[in-house]
């Protein structure tokens, strides 16, 4: 016969005053943690008491019962009971609910009711701000009844709007708290399921990946198309903004891009008008301009205008103060805020005088123009006084006008009055390519790729005095000894050659950006008029004169891929361009040039996203190995392109075009058989080969 399961028998539950209470030495509880007592005191105040406290009966010496009750578990609660009592909101008198104790160790209730207590899964919390919400409570209520600030139930509602799919996901351990935050930045669930199901494909689920994953159709705040016109009225025409409530923004992302381009371009032309009241012949708007697009224009001589009285003495001032503050804190290791801050705005006040717009002739403002565009501040640019060549023409003047008419060489004829400037808005064409074969590099895109190659050579051998010098020596040496022999890569007039095709980012690349400030500083070293040339640079030192020797030499540097055929007038020959290429090489061992160094890597705007998929997959592969490949190759193009970029980072990978020569192709002596082109460009040999032969002189019988 079986014998009966003992049941089970529960402690009975009494309520207590809770005068008759004491706090038990026996709670393990000892280091503060979680809420605080006064939170939970009010707490308590707003909903009573939700959790019974576990007593024991306090024995006499003689086991009797003394009437009074410790609290072994429930030592917080006691204590918030105990300090709304201090704050006479409850009775001393109040019962209290407990459970009531009378067997086992009191140390083992206090530690058991701790240890098996289990803590809400932040999803659940998730969803019941959501609810709380829905029911009519405001953000600032919850968070003031939980105790937590309105930015962290902001947050909370964030995540409660993500993907129920998503939801679900987290609520398995399939995704972690980073990943479900990062997927918040958008409010769409049909992407956020998109991207997801992309990432947990391929692997690649970093919380910045699947952000930059959702953010990808969009427009950063700091972006200086943005900064230009202002999120305000970005906003106020109907755009729409995402917040990462998570992470740093920078503002979040604008979402619709065409509002944001026609309100860019709406300021732009509107600025333009009233600069066109100035009576310049022509003003260019755009967003940002290529490097170099004013190589070949002339750069009218302006003259800053006078001071008014007013303004002297506020400069006066303003040095004054500065010169001040200086002497003041001359022996300070560190300025208080405060003064550091006024420095700022003296120094801002005083570069707004130097900023000022120069005064022109109004016969060079009649033939010059203005480029109008946007800095990397996101503040309006303008360059005035830049007259085109073909605007070069002398005026003359027509007897049969009156004297408050003029003509120009090109037979428009201007009145006394400000004339109307021609405004134009440029922009350039995006270029795709989506086949799935293994062709040769595009032209363009080796002009680009080699465009940054030029910079990078200019700018590498300008810090190469002695080889810069060298360089020169052997195109002198050329033309004095070999009267056939080719120019080589150095365009000696001095002439600096411009790119047919500009690569992305090339304005803004470290080489670029070092050419420019080394030839600033240059500029501002010269003298200003040419009649004083010679003697500033008799006053050089040799170390001096080297420096600008090799500066001016490299800004002759053309390494410019371009394709020679047909359409190129004649410029240019295929063998020409293997001679230009050649020399380039040997002037790249020479200088150390490293494309990498100089910061240029694969991204999707200068190489992943022109090229075809298995050139993409190539690169991966040599770069990283086929094992990464493997984590891409089924992907769309688009995506692939972004993944490999980030693949590619970090790892030195360059196209051929970018990578370093290896010594022994370099040109061949003259007279010699031509060397073979390189293989990015071997598909084209045939045509290269017969543009080449086509350019060969005809022989001519003797008469």
């Amino acid at each position: 016969m079986a014998s009966a399961i003992a049941k089970i028998k529960l402690s009975p539950s009494r309520d207590i005053p809770f005068n008759r209470l004491v706090l038990s030495q026996s709670n393990v509880r000892r280091v503060k943690t979680g809420v605080s007592i006064e939170q939970l005191a009010e707490s308590i105040a707003l909903r009573t008491l939700l959790q019974s406290l576990s007593v024991r009966a306090v024995i006499d010496a003689d086991g009797a019962e003394t009437g009074m009750f410790e609290v072994p578990a429930g030592g917080r609660r006691y204590r918030a009971l105990e300090l709304l009592v201090k704050q006479k909101r409850m009775t001393k008198t109040q019962p209290v609910p407990c459970v009531v104790r009378d067997d086992g160790i009191a140390e083992d209730d206090s530690l058991a009711e701790n240890d098996e207590r289990v803590g809400l899964h932040p999803l659940d919390q998730f969803r019941t701000f959501k609810l709380l919400r829905d029911g009519g409570m405001s953000e600032e209520d919850i968070a003031a009844r939980h105790f937590v600030t309105p930015a962290i139930v902001k947050q909370r509602l964030r995540l409660a709007s993500v993907s129920p799919k998503l939801h679900d996901v987290y609520a398995e351990d399939g995704i972690t708290l980073e990943q479900l935050m990062a997927f918040s930045v958008i409010a769409d669930h049909e992407r956020q399921e998109q991207v997801w199901d992309n990432v947990s494909r391929s692997q690649i689920d970093e919380p910045y990946q699947i952000r930059r994953m959702l953010t990808e159709n969009t427009v950063r705040a700091s972006d200086r198309r943005a900064q230009f016109i202002g999120l305000d009225v970005y906003e106020q025409a109907g755009g729409a903004v995402m917040r990462d409530l998570f992470e740093h923004d920078d503002g979040g992302w604008l979402q619709d891009m065409l509002l944001l381009d026609r309100l860019v371009t709406e300021k732009l032309k509107a600025e333009a008008e009233t600069i066109a009241a100035e009576g310049w012949k022509w003003i260019a708007v755009a967003v940002d301009f290529p490097y170099g697009h004013i190589d070949g224009l002339r750069e009218l001589a302006g003259e800053p205008a006078d001071l008014t009285d007013e303004e002297r003495a506020t400069l006066e001032a303003l040095n004054v103060e500065y010169a001040k503050i200086e002497t003041d804190y001359q022996d300070a290791d560190e300025l208080p805020d405060e003064i550091d801050q006024r420095l700022g705005e003296i120094e801002a006040a005083r570069s707004a005088f130097d900023a000022r717009s120069l005064l022109y002739d109004p016969a060079g403002i009649a033939r010059a123009g203005v480029f109008v565009s946007i800095d990397a501040e996101g503040l309006l640019l303008i360059n005035r006084g830049y007259v085109r060549p073909e605007d070069e023409a002398p005026e003359v003047v027509d007897p049969e006008t009156d004297g408050n008419e003029r003509q120009t060489g090109d037979g428009q004829t201007t009145a006394g009055s400000v004339q109307r400037a021609v405004i134009t808005v440029g922009g350039a064409p995006a270029e795709d390519d989506d086949d799935d074969v293994v062709k040769p590099l595009p032209d363009r895109l080796i002009t680009e790729l080699t465009a940054h190659r030029t910079l990078a050579l200019r700018n590498a051998l300008a810090n190469e005095p002695a080889i810069a010098f060298q360089a020169v020596l052997h195109h002198f040496a050329l033309a004095t000894f070999y009267r056939f022999a080719s120019s080589g890569c150095l365009e000696i007039a001095i002439r600096t050659p411009t790119f047919p095709a500009q690569a992305p980012g090339l304005k803004e690349s470290t080489s670029a950006e070092a050419i420019d400030a080394r030839h600033d500083g240059w500029k501002a070293l010269l003298p200003k008029d040419e009649g004083d040339l010679w003697d500033a640079l008799t006053k050089l030192d040799g170390t001096a004169q080297t420096a600008l020797f090799a500066h001016c030499a490299s800004s002759t540097v053309n390494a410019l891929y371009e394709p020679a055929n047909r359409y190129n007038e004649g410029r240019v020959s295929a063998h020409g361009i293997r001679r230009r290429l050649g020399h380039a090489d040997v002037l790249a061992r020479a200088v150390g040039l490293d494309m990498v160094g100089a910061g240029w890597k694969p991204t999707i705007d200068n190489y992943l996203g022109r090229v075809t998929k298995p050139r993409i997959l190539e690169a991966v592969r040599e770069a990283k190995g086929e094992p990464s490949v493997q984590l891409i190759d089924h992907l769309k193009k688009g995506d692939m392109a972004r993944e490999a970029e980030r693949l590619l980072e970090g790892t030195g990978w360059l196209p051929e075009p970018l990578r370093p020569a290896e010594a022994g192709t370099a040109t061949q002596e003259q007279g010699s058989e031509v060397e073979a082109l390189p293989e990015f460009l071997a598909d084209g040999e045939d045509e290269a080969a017969a543009d080449a032969e086509d350019e060969q002189p005809h022989v001519v019988a003797a008469e």
